[in-house]
C-alpha cells in the first residue's frame, strides 16, 4: 500500500516505539473515546479497539490501528489501576498465580475492519509486601493494565510467559503482520530497537 500512511489510534509510547520499529512514518492521532464511555461500561478489548480506530478514522484516512490491552484473572478483569492501593491490591492478586493479557485490535481502511485477540498467559513470581511496596513506589504500575510493566522494572516480577511477549506490552506482533499482508513494507533502516527481556522460564518449566 504505497503512500498510504498508517494511523496509530493511541496515546501508548509503548504501542508507537513497538510499530514505528516496523513502520517509521507512523503516525499518532490518539482517540479520547474510552474518556467519553459510561464509566461503568466495560466493553472487550477487540471491541474497544473497534471504537477507537472507528474514532479516528474520519480525521486521520489512510489506515487506522487501535489496540486495548487487558488483564484477566479468573475472568476478572484488571484494567489501570486508579490508586496506588488499587495498584498494591492488583499486586497481591496476581502473585503466585497465572493470569491472561488478552490485546484486542482493530485495522481500519476504509469500510474494511480487521479485528483480532491475542492472548498471552503470565505467571507471577511469589511477591511479598516489600516487594510490592518497592515496585508501586517506582510509579511505574499506574498508566498499565494490571498494575505492571513487563518491559520494564516489572519484569522482575515475572516467572515465564507462554505467547507473545509483545502482546503482553501491549502490541502484539499479528498486528504487523497483518499490515504486512495488506502490502505495507517493512522500513529497512538501523535503529533502535526494543529488546525482548528474558523473564525467566516458561509456563512449561523451559526457558522463554
Amino acid at each position: 500500500m504505497m503512500g498510504t500512511v498508517i494511523t496509530l489510534a493511541s496515546k501508548s509510547p509503548r504501542r508507537r516505539e513497538i510499530l514505528e520499529r516496523f513502520f517509521p512514518d507512523l503516525r499518532v492521532l490518539p482517540s479520547d473515546i474510552e474518556e467519553r464511555l459510561p464509566v461503568k461500561e466495560r466493553l472487550r478489548p477487540v471491541d474497544l479497539a473497534v471504537l477507537k480506530a472507528r474514532d479516528v478514522y474520519p480525521k486521520a484516512g489512510g489506515v487506522v490501528v487501535a489496540a486495548d490491552t487487558m488483564v484477566f484473572v479468573d475472568d476478572v478483569a484488571l484494567g489501570k489501576p486508579s490508586s496506588t492501593e488499587e495498584a498494591k491490591e492488583f499486586l497481591r492478586i496476581l502473585s503466585g498465580r497465572t493470569h491472561e493479557v488478552v490485546t484486542g485490535y482493530a485495522i481500519v481502511s476504509g469500510d474494511e475492519t480487521i479485528t483480532g485477540s491475542v492472548k498471552t498467559l503470565v505467571r507471577f513470581r511469589e511477591l511479598d509486601e516489600s516487594i510490592i511496596e518497592w515496585y508501586v513506589g517506582t510509579g511505574e504500575p499506574m498508566d498499565k493494565a494490571g498494575g505492571y510493566g513487563i518491559q520494564g522494572l516489572g519484569g522482575v516480577l515475572i516467572e515465564g510467559i507462554e505467547g507473545d511477549f509483545y502482546n503482553v506490552v501491549g502490541m502484539p506482533m499479528e498486528v504487523v503482520w497483518r499490515l504486512l499482508r495488506l502490502g505495507f513494507q517493512i522500513a529497512q533502516r538501523k535503529g533502535p530497537s526494543m529488546d525482548v527481556p528474558s523473564v525467566g522460564k516458561g509456563l512449561n518449566g523451559n526457558s522463554s
